[in-house]
């Protein structure tokens, strides 16, 4: 019935390994057998691939594929203080390599709480299931999208939304991709964002979005409070773990498998799931080197 969509580089392999986990305890035994697992990356080397796939295996999902892909040519880093072009391979998942009709896309940075898949049974064809971005709540009234507002003064107060969780029918992949890379060529000037904002240009000349709630995209924010108070002016939300959250978002260069990374609750949660993934791994043998865990 559908798949979960993950990009990760060779960097990524520890986190990647955890967000199989993750999905994999958001779900019942029989949800996780129907499921499919869907990785791209462009630089993973065989063993790391076999690890990927061992993993999928051992915790109970019942397809897994990797393929290797590179970004789009028009791909444009213009913030690359933590992301890498990597970001642009989540247009890169096909209905040949998906093989489901619905795909699920997750960033490797996140802790799945909860199913994640309800919102494919309100998407429409044509639209791209999204939660509005908490850090950037419009545009023009936030970084994102930077002149954007004053050129299409109709878009100015649009919701923005985040990339890290997206819902998709397969069939409409190439046609999301393709708004993309336009939005890339024509309008270079509006990205800040990377992909993300590329993707949002798409979305508001299209308006094929279906807003999914708060709750299933939602950013941990403990790590900026004990950075500085700029997130109680953007937020208008509790500065507090949710507990209804399905999804918490890592957003920003600070990661939880980091071990500078500030220890929130959140943070804590996350690396008691990356424990079990690397008990996981040690029991699959000496075949797969356990890889770095909190670095």
């Amino acid at each position: 019935m559908y798949a979960f969509g993950i990009c990760i580089d060779r960097h990524y392999l520890t986190p990647g390994l955890a967000t199989i986990t993750s999905l994999a305890d958001s779900l019942n035994p029989h949800a996780r057998k129907a499921a499919a697992l869907r990785f791209l990356s462009f630089d993973l080397g065989a063993c790391q691939v076999r690890l990927l796939a061992d993993l999928a295996k051992r915790v109970g999902f019942g397809s897994f594929a990797l393929a290797r892909r590179s970004p789009l040519r028009s791909a444009r880093m213009a913030d690359a203080s933590y992301i890498t072009v990597t970001t642009y391979l989540r247009f890169e998942f096909t209905p040949e390599f998906v093989r489901r009709p619905y795909l699920i896309y997750v960033d490797a940075d996140v802790l799945a709480r909860g199913d994640l898949t309800a919102p494919l049974n309100a998407l429409r064809e044509g639209e791209v299931g999204a939660v509005h971005d908490e850090f950037n709540p419009s545009v023009g009234g936030c970084p994102a999208l930077p002149g954007a507002a004053e050129r299409w003064p109709h878009l100015k107060g649009r919701p923005y939304y985040n990339a890290g969780l997206l819902w998709a029918h397969t069939a409409d992949l190439p046609h999301i991709r393709h708004g993309v890379e336009q939005a890339l060529v024509r309008h270079r000037r509006h990205i800040l964002h990377n992909d993300q904002d590329a993707l949002n240009l798409w979305l508001l000349r299209t308006g094929r979005v279906r807003p999914v709630g708060a709750d299933y995209n939602r950013f941990e924010v403990d790590r900026y409070l004990e950075r500085g108070d700029w997130v109680r002016r953007v937020l208008t939300r509790p500065l507090r773990s949710d507990p209804a959250a399905r999804l918490v978002h890592f957003v920003g260069p600070e990661k939880p498998w980091q071990a500078r990374c500030p220890a929130t609750d959140d943070v804590r949660e996350y690396r008691a799931s990356l424990a079990r993934t690397l008990r996981h791994v040690r029991a699959l043998g000496a075949a797969h080197p356990e890889p770095a865990g909190l670095r």
